[in-house]
């Protein structure tokens, strides 16, 4: 017998079941024989139907989220789960004693609430538990054995994205990154299929990709090593990426966003140009004078525009009137945004021994004047 047929079986004579018990509930008239009946075999039809998708479904979800779960997840899950089951077993005999349909229905309800909750708990805080037991620090002995032991203990793997951004060939020039930088044969092909695409934009981004690709290969001071290392699991190259990562502790750089979350949950060091480029940004404090050139207009009266070399946008209150000119400005504010930072800066008058700062619209606005003695006063 067949699993399908198997679960069509099943699932008809539970449908059919719980048709029956329905038929009787809504009219226990013996009369209504007839109807109680069909309606048993029109449920147990339907759960024939869908009780084989259903299931397959279902399984499909678990072992999607069970293959990009890390597996302390899973083990503080399972143990967590369990707490939780015994907690809701002890609270069964109270809870039984319960009135009514109540005494039925709280046991069932303590089983599922508390069974969550150990789950929820144990993997959040899975950490300070297994460091209480003592577990992490075996975890981390086995793991520091395994690097000694691994051909590619000081290697990093590079993604298509990293390779196309073109940023890593400059990081790699000023001796951050430390080790040989791994690009999986499959990576090299993918940029040569991006750069023969008949789109143009891509065939620009693989072309670009291949470009920096020598770029890193001829300036940059670590090694560079194109690897024939794969695996035949799966032919996407992300899921190559991550697995050979995981499978040979390497970390992995990459600008995708996407993978990198998918990377980090499956326990995968990942490397982002990106928030390295966040974290590296040059700190402006407020009061500080910078020379910058006023290219646009703000949205305000008045208002102008200007650019950081990193591509911090600086809002000038005033600066509409030096458009297209390179002017000294003083920072009053900077605020940190989901989308970046943003500065905010007044016009310093040349000549003047006075500072004048403008608040960003809605704000309130102080002037200094130096008094003849070294010391400024607030106007």
């Amino acid at each position: 017998m067949g699993i399908r047929l198997f679960l069509r079986l099943v699932g008809m004579v539970l449908f059919a079941v719980l048709g029956w018990q329905l038929g009787y509930t809504l009219d226990s008239n013996q009369e209504q024989f007839r109807a109680v009946f069909l309606l048993a075999l029109a449920c147990g039809a339907l759960g024939a139907t869908i009780t084989p998708y259903l299931i397959n479904t279902a399984l499909r979800w678990t072992r999607k989220r069970l293959r990009v779960l890390p597996a302390a997840d899973l083990v503080a899950g399972g143990v967590g789960m369990i707490v939780g089951l015994i907690i809701a077993a002890l609270l069964t005999i109270p809870l039984a004693q319960l009135p009514g349909i109540l005494g039925a229905i709280f046991p069932i309800l303590a089983a599922i609430i508390f069974g969550y909750l150990g789950i929820q708990v144990m993997v959040i805080r899975k950490r300070e538990i297994f460091e209480f037991f003592g577990l992490n620090r075996q975890a981390n002995a086995v793991a520091a054995e395994a690097r000694g032991n691994n051909a590619y203990a000081r290697s990093i793997l590079v993604d298509t994205s990293a390779i196309i951004d073109g940023r890593i060939a400059d990081v790699s020039q000023t001796g951050f990154i430390e080790g040989t930088l791994i690009i999986p044969r499959f990576v090299l092909n993918e940029l040569q299929h991006i750069a023969d695409s008949s789109d143009a934009q891509r065939r620009n981004r693989g072309r670009r990709g291949l470009e920096m690709l020598n770029k890193l290969r001829k300036d940059s001071i670590v090694p560079i090593e194109i690897s024939d290392i794969d695996t035949t699991d799966t032919t996407e190259v992300d899921a190559k990426l991550i697995k050979i990562a995981k499978q040979n502790l390497m970390p992995l750089i990459t600008n995708d966003y996407n993978m990198n979350r998918v990377a980090e949950l499956q326990g995968v060091k990942v490397l982002n140009v990106n928030e390295l480029a966040q974290a590296v940004r040059p700190v402006v404090l407020s009061g500080e004078e910078i020379n910058v050139r006023i290219t646009q207009e703000g949205k305000e009266l008045g208002q102008g525009l200007a650019y950081l070399d990193d591509g911090t946008m600086i809002v000038i209150e005033n600066g509409r009137r030096y458009m297209n000119q390179e002017t000294t400005i003083i920072v009053t504010r900077t605020l940190q945004t989901v989308a970046g930072r943003m500065i905010f800066a007044t016009v310093r008058t040349p000549g003047s021994n006075d500072r004048e700062y403008h608040d960003p619209p809605g704000g309130s606005a102080s002037r200094e004047r130096d008094n003849g003695n070294g010391q400024r006063n607030q106007a």
